[in-house]
């Protein structure tokens, strides 16, 4: 009970650290957003932008102060506010002017005080008595000062319930006033020290951290502190919903008053209609409050802020219904509004005019669901290989994978469908269908693997072909995912040299060719080159058939699987299906069984004894040359096409080079540590360990 009640006070104090920040968002908004009268002279202009740096620099200190030193200012602000308020009160109530008539007037438009009499000066009593107690007890004063205080508040009210002359009645109010101004500037200036020290002390843990630290760390730091994310996110829903009730207003003002006009706002069925809200109306609201939503940066960042928790939520909401448990896919709130925001950017959403930002965020958006959608895919398609590959037959596991891989390629189609139905060609709609396209393609490549994989599943045989297929499928696919990437980059462009080019774009588009073009080709092309080498190497080794096999009696020592058709030897007689072995040597070029190298020299390989899967000894004979021992990069499964292995005589021959091309692949292996077990694939095989492995084996 206890820490649940702990709990709630640290997410009330945590929900109240976020509403006190947030109006220093609106104001840092206003004073970029205000306007700037270029006529108003020198001194005017001076005087500007010193308000305006002001105004900027103390609402980013408040914003990024500390939870308690924030309490305590707005402790000292509310106090101040309290303090303002009584003395105007007083003021208004002393003079001559018929403060409830005012009141009535510009707030409330119903009769809710007499206008005069002994229960109009108790209501406003008993105002000011709270507001006494309220700056007292937010400046913490003792008790004599806090009854001081309280009675100079009252003072004036006391004047009007003796009727005093208007003269002393309004000198009476002045000298309270400035008795109360000169207790608030006494308490604001005996707190200095303790505001030069906090000031201090954020300073110096801020120097310190960065030191430490470095840039990065600290400004992740304080982004989390603050909860700047969950500000920016209040900031902008307050901004709209402010802004929507204020055109409702408006729109039923204008509504009654034409209402009016006509003659008509005495029939009840016209008021009750004035508060419903056609079709017309209500997307002419929404699309102002979008426009408005998106016209400066710190908007654009809400906006970011809001579809970053709109994201965060659908990708947990998809993780739970496929069923996926993986940390890293639950990144959909942090890759959404960085997208969003890089966009925005990158047209200048925010400096455009009001219809032209309309239609550009439209478009904006069109890219953002693209690419949500290839994130999801990303999701997806690691639950969809480990349920084929896992064999698991349940109808009900797999069904939710497969619906959502379905609609990833139904909801593409129509988007397109409908996008070019409604506009002409451009560089933007062409973007967004070649998005669309290549979205297509990887569900129609993931789904063909998954039928691979299930189809082995069924299968009581070992497939040995399946790594083929699923190497071919893939590699298809990635071969035209790379060729939509050098379209798209030849699409963006067009559109920065002939449409809107800017910096931010430029940037984007060598990031691009770098992650998505250059280092696609350069693993491909390099896998494609470590596959065929490895191919050439199994290829070479001696193979057993027939009776052979069947005599040996025995399971490969990867996969535990019968030999059913052949088997492949290696130098060190030990027998494995050649799938198994060549996904073997893609992790490094050592025999599972007793880490002798595949390949060895002629020589070696006549004085070695070895042993075969149970254990026995073999005499020394000669065996097929190895093919050259290459490691390839099978993380993407990007490559061509396996060639046939050359000769035993090229191998033989060109033994030093095959070495110095086995330490050099050894440097960018990758492979899959849940299939194959963890092995170190990136540092070279020592000969020494190696002989003594060998020997161990032999004793």
């Amino acid at each position: 009970m206890a820490s649940t009640q702990a709990r709630i006070g640290q997410q009330a104090l945590a929900v109240l650290d976020v509403a006190l920040r947030v109006p220093c968002i609106f104001i840092i908004d206003a004073i970029f957003n205000s306007y700037y009268d270029p006529g108003s002279g020198w001194a005017g202009a001076m005087g500007n932008v010193l308000v305006r740096v002001l105004g900027v620099l103390i609402s980013t200190v408040v914003l990024l102060l500390s939870q308690k030193a924030l309490f305590k200012f707005y402790t000292l602000f509310f106090a101040v506010l309290l303090g303002m308020a009584a003395t105007l009160i007083n003021y208004y109530a002393t003079s001559h002017i018929d403060f409830y008539s005012a009141y009535y007037k510009a707030a409330l438009g119903f009769r809710l005080l007499p206008r005069n009499g002994p229960t109009l000066w108790l209501g406003m009593a008993a105002v000011q008595l709270v507001f006494g107690v309220g700056y007292v007890f937010l400046l913490n004063l003792q008790s004599v000062f806090a009854a001081l205080v309280v009675l100079d508040i009252m003072i004036p009210l006391w004047g009007l319930m003796i009727e005093l002359p208007a003269d002393v009645r309004h000198m009476v109010a002045m000298f309270s006033g400035l008795a109360l101004a000169l207790n608030t500037a006494v308490c604001l200036a005996m707190r200095l020290k303790w505001f030069y020290y906090s000031c201090r002390y954020v300073y110096l843990l801020v120097r310190h951290m960065y030191r430490i630290y470095g840039l990065q760390l600290l400004l992740e730091d304080t982004w989390k502190r603050i909860r700047f994310p969950d500000v920016l996110r209040v900031f902008w829903l307050t901004r709209v919903t402010a802004q929507a009730m204020i055109l409702v207003y408006v729109v039923r003002a204008v509504r009654r008053e034409s209402g009016d006009a006509t003659g008509r706002a005495t029939d009840g069925s016209s008021d009750s209609q004035g508060y419903l809200l056609s079709w017309d109306v209500f997307w002419d609201l929404t699309s102002n409050l979008i426009i408005s939503g998106c016209d400066s940066t710190l908007t654009v960042l809400g906006m970011s802020a809001v579809i970053s928790s709109v994201a965060h939520y659908l990708g947990l909401s998809i993780l739970a219904f496929i069923g996926s448990t993986e940390e890293e896919d639950k990144r959909l709130g942090f890759v959404a509004p960085v997208l969003f925001f890089i966009l925005a950017l990158q047209t200048g959403l925010s400096s455009l005019d009001p219809e032209e930002r309309l239609v550009r965020l439209s478009r904006n958006m069109c890219l953002l669901l693209t690419a949500i959608l290839h994130f999801i895919h990303g999701m997806t398609d690691p639950v969809l290989m480990s349920l084929s590959a896992s064999h698991v037959s349940s109808f009900r596991r797999h069904f939710p994978v497969l619906l959502v891989s379905v609609a990833l390629f139904v909801l593409p189609v129509v988007l397109s469908y409908a996008l070019w139905h409604h506009y002409a060609l451009n560089t933007w709609l062409f973007a967004v269908t070649a998005f669309c396209v290549e979205l297509c393609l990887k569900v129609v490549v993931s789904l063909t693997v998954y039928g691979l994989f299930m189809a082995d599943g069924f299968s009581n045989v070992l497939w040995e072909k399946l790594d083929d297929y699923v190497y071919y499928v893939r590699s298809t696919g990635n071969i035209i995912e790379f060729l939509f990437g050098v379209i798209m980059f030849g699409n963006g462009a067009y559109t920065m040299m002939f449409e809107s080019g800017s910096k931010i774009r430029a940037c984007m588009m060598c990031l691009h060719a770098y992650f998505n073009i250059y280092l696609q080709a350069k693993n491909g092309w390099k896998t494609f080159i470590n596959r065929r080498t490895a191919v050439k190497k199994i290829n070479s080794l001696p193979e057993m058939r027939g009776d052979e096999l069947r005599d040996i009696e025995d399971v490969c020592a990867i996969c535990y699987q019968e030999f059913s058709t052949s088997a492949r030897i290696t130098p060190c007689h030990h027998y494995f299906h050649a799938l198994c072995l060549r996904k073997w040597l893609y992790i490094q070029d050592t025999c599972p069984m007793c880490h002798q190298r595949v390949y060895v020299e002629e020589e070696s390989r006549d004085r070695a004894a070895f042993s075969n899967n149970n254990g026995g000894y073999a005499a020394p004979q000669d065996a097929a040359a190895a093919a050259p021992p290459a490691l390839g990069d099978n993380q993407r499964g990007q490559a061509a096409a396996e060639l046939p292995a050359e000769g035993g005589a090229q191998a033989a021959g060109g033994q030093g080079e095959l070495d110095n091309e086995l330490l050099e692949d050894n440097d960018s292996i990758e492979y899959d540590e849940e299939e194959w077990g963890t092995q170190n694939g990136n540092t070279p095989i020592e000969e020494d360990y190696i002989n003594d492995d060998t020997d161990s084996t032999e004793d």
